[in-house]
């Protein structure tokens, strides 16, 4: 069985799948101590997500609120001024957040004022002295060095599940579509944030077959979030049962197994989880969450639960990791 905590890129999905079913303890105890090589035993990085522009997506995703195709109680709004959304990065400074990430509900980003705007938020965000992160849908290569010159520092663009069970929750576009995204921002020179979610009816071999994919791209990416589905009233999804904590412990034990060095995020569904099986998924691996009472549309645990959380286990909050721009 290929556990090796070395960095590899020739994953099967086998070799994955064995690891996801070891007796529970065993990996979680194999996972920590890979996680104690390569990172900070007693750190977290704490991150804030805000929707700067929400709902109206031409997207038919299952899991998501903000898809036009689905009748939630999300609907389309305007962009956010760039003073509002420099305002919100520096509140999350303020709680202690080291990365700020901006999403829009974007098929795909679209050069004009909305991008320029964007362009602008992330300037005005790296100057406040964070990492900065954004979320928008698919990119060209143009628009992605665009980003880069403006000064982002990281992209997230979810592959969401395994090749395999992708047409069960998405149409609209394809699994390659994605990875050429991911291309488009490595190739740019700005780390990719690249994940998936758990819960929306997949089995173990597709999530060992997802965290193949990221697996085996060179490099690993710099962030891997790994989501338990909020099931959202008026979405395709609405009616899936919650996820088994464990399962999301294994997930992440997985990940940090089969990429080391990569920051293990435990991500969405927080909300629904216990103290206790959190502090499972920081033992697994998981080495930051998302921070602020909302994800994009979706509920996350109050700051003064996550603070009390961190101060009970000893968990501190991680500086920024990169030099702010004038």
């Amino acid at each position: 069985m290929a556990n090796d905590p070395t960095t590899r890129h020739d994953w099967t999905v086998e070799e994955a799948l064995a690891l996801y079913e070891r007796p529970l303890l065993d990996l979680v105890f194999e996972a920590q101590s890979v996680h104690r090589r390569h990172h900070k035993a007693d750190e977290i990085q704490l991150c804030t997500l805000l929707s700067v522009k929400t709902g109206g997506c031409s997207e038919d995703c299952g899991y998501c609120p903000q898809s036009a195709r689905h009748d939630t109680a999300v609907g389309a709004e305007r962009m956010l001024p760039v003073e509002e959304v420099l305002a919100a990065a520096r509140a999350a400074a303020a709680a202690g957040a080291s990365r700020f990430c901006m999403g829009a509900a974007w098929r795909e980003v679209k050069d004009g004022p909305a991008f320029e705007r964007v362009l602008e938020m992330v300037r005005g965000v790296k100057a406040l002295g964070l990492e900065v992160c954004c979320t928008l849908g698919m990119l060209t290569d143009a628009q992605a060095q665009a980003l880069k010159e403006a000064g982002l520092d990281a992209y997230n663009h979810n592959l969401d599940s395994s090749r395999e069970f992708y047409g069960e929750i998405i149409t609209t576009r394809g699994y390659d579509d994605r990875l050429e995204t991911l291309g488009a921002v490595r190739r740019a020179g700005v780390s990719v944030c690249c994940g998936g979610i758990i819960g929306m009816g997949e089995g173990p071999r597709d999530r060992a077959a997802l965290l193949v994919t990221l697996a085996n791209l060179t490099p690993h990416p710099e962030s891997v979030p790994v989501n338990a589905l909020v099931p959202v009233e008026g979405t395709p999804l609405a009616g899936r049962p919650p996820v088994d904590p464990l399962e999301l412990v294994r997930t992440i034990a997985v990940a940090r197994l089969m990429m080391p060095r990569s920051r293990v995020r435990l991500s969405a569904g927080r909300s629904s989880l216990t103290r206790e099986a959190q502090v499972l998924c920081f033992l697994a691996g998981a080495s930051s969450i998302f921070y602020g009472e909302k994800l994009l549309t979706t509920p996350n645990p109050e700051l003064n639960a996550d603070d009390q959380l961190l101060r009970d286990i000893g968990l501190k909050p991680m500086a920024p990791q990169l030099e702010a721009r004038g």
